[in-house]
């Protein structure tokens, strides 16, 4: 059997890693749980196996060498091993993403977000920049509720938008210049903005959450990140369209027709139903707690009532709820990464990492330092395929390190950093989930990709650093 390289570099990187001698002040146990992080990390970016079972085999190999011990320096016993490597998923964060994933599958079933869509579309469509604003806003409607951009913008914006182009002659090997490339470039710029704006709008803003917590001992509510990012967020979503139609004109200025076609979508799909009504209620009510009701109950407690809800009225059936695969195998990955990349801290790695990074950047001011750190953050993207993957591997090293950094301001640097995710999606054809689809559209040229991601990742990042710096820390410092 031909042996796969992308099975093989995991392994080999990892075990190069732990060859080599501990570094001065880090126990030998702690380094060979280190060498097993850096296996897990690389097998992220490069997939071999699906991603949640490279995490299963992790924690799973972490257990069974009792690699992670309560508290640095102790013994581990059996149970202890095994009580942390299924300590993931008790984690609350883990099943606020899991039930949201389900919000997205009653957003499918009743049809509401293609609705929604249409609607935008038949109401601004005339003119392309209109139609940049109706897929614009029409992510925006759909983001508090689908923690999964790719199902929200790949899923359910993209198959309605990819039909318009064709309505005037613009296919991909014919002007597709003309509506398709500006198109498909303002739908996946928006939802990289609409990721960043809510933490439920992209998974890994909730795993970062959680990180967050267990690092830096900072809690993120929803409204306090809605709030934080709203200045940035408001400037970059509404500029995008129109940013796209500078940069990246079409060649097609007007779209009559695209009304009319959505129009006749919509009486394809007929009157509002009781279901879509009644899947608008409970959204309606799901961000109200999150915004509101913190002090009744928690996000995860408002996410399961819910879905509870949605199970009992008939917008999912039970067969939905256990054969939702994307859901349970998110779970899955992000129950083993979320105990993976504790058992960083618990080992004592963190504390080691943070320490030395702390006394090189001693002299700097912190405002120096936040900026450095973030844009460090940011750019580091271009080396992973998975947000998921970067935010395991690298968040809670740039947590640790501001952690142990004298007089900075901790919960508005974690929240800057958080506040990346979503916007770093644009950079690259691999950054963020949508990413791979609109690429494989056609619309966009291989190079056109790379420097709109590159102007783009730059406008942006620039707006997070001159505009969200100043304000997060004056609103959370």
């Amino acid at each position: 059997m031909k042996l796969d390289w992308k099975m093989v570099l995991p392994v080999a990187l990892g075990g190069a890693v732990a060859l080599f001698p501990a570094p001065s002040g880090l126990p030998a146990g702690v380094w060979y749980y280190f060498a097993l992080f850096v296996s897990v990390i690389v097998a992220l970016i490069l997939e071999p196996i699906p991603a949640a079972a490279v995490g299963l085999i992790g924690v799973t190999l972490g257990a069974v060498l009792r690699l992670v011990p309560v508290s640095p320096g102790e013994p581990v016993s059996t149970g202890q091993a095994l009580q942390w490597a299924l300590s993931g998923f008790s984690n609350s964060t883990v099943w606020l993403i899991f039930a949201a994933f389900m919000f997205a599958r009653g957003y499918e079933n009743t049809g509401l977000g293609r609705r929604i869509g249409l609607v935008l579309i038949k109401a601004l469509g005339r003119r392309t920049l209109g139609m940049g604003y109706a897929v614009a806003f029409a992510d925006l409607v759909l983001a508090p509720f689908t923690p999964s951009n790719t199902a929200r913008s790949g899923g359910t914006i993209y198959p309605i938008i990819r039909n318009i182009p064709e309505l005037y002659g613009s296919t991909p090997d014919n002007e597709p210049r003309k509506m398709g490339g500006y198109l498909m470039w303002t739908a996946l710029a928006s939802t990289c903005v609409t990721s960043s704006m809510f933490f439920t709008g992209l998974a890994p803003n909730l795993l970062a959450l959680t990180m967050v917590q267990d690092v830096a001992g900072v809690n993120v509510t929803w409204m306090e990140w809605f709030r934080g990012f709203l200045p940035v967020g408001a400037v970059l979503f509404l500029s995008t369209p129109f940013m796209v139609y500078c940069i990246y004109p079409p060649t097609q200025r007007h779209s009559p027709e695209a009304p009319a076609w959505a129009g006749a979508e919509l009486d394809a799909l007929g009157c509002v139903t009781p279901r879509e009504l009644l899947m608008m209620g409970l959204i309606l009510f799901a961000l109200a707690m999150w915004m509101f009701g913190g002090a009744i109950m928690s996000g995860t407690t408002v996410a399961m009532v819910v879905l509870c809800l949605m199970v009992l009225t008939g917008i999912l059936s039970w067969d939905d709820v256990i054969g939702n695969r994307k859901a349970w195998n998110v779970l899955v990955w992000f129950a083993t990464l979320v105990t993976m990349a504790g058992g960083l801290a618990r080992t004592g790695f963190l504390k080691w990492f943070a320490d030395n990074v702390a006394f090189m950047l001693s002299d700097m001011a912190p405002l120096t330092i936040i900026m450095l750190l973030v844009t460090l953050f940011f750019v580091s993207h271009y080396l992973f395929a998975s947000i998921t993957a970067h935010v395991t591997a690298l968040l809670p090293v740039f947590l640790a390190a501001a952690v142990a950094i004298p007089d900075l301001p901790i919960k508005p640097f974690a929240m800057l950093l958080c506040f990346t995710l979503g916007i770093m999606g644009v950079i690259t054809p691999f950054a963020t989930g949508p990413s791979p689809i609109y690429y494989g559209s056609g619309y966009v040229s291989r190079k056109e990709f790379w420097v709109l991601g590159l102007i783009f990742g730059v406008m942006y990042l620039a707006v997070l650093l001159v505009l969200g710096v100043p304000y997060v820390l004056r609103m959370f410092g």
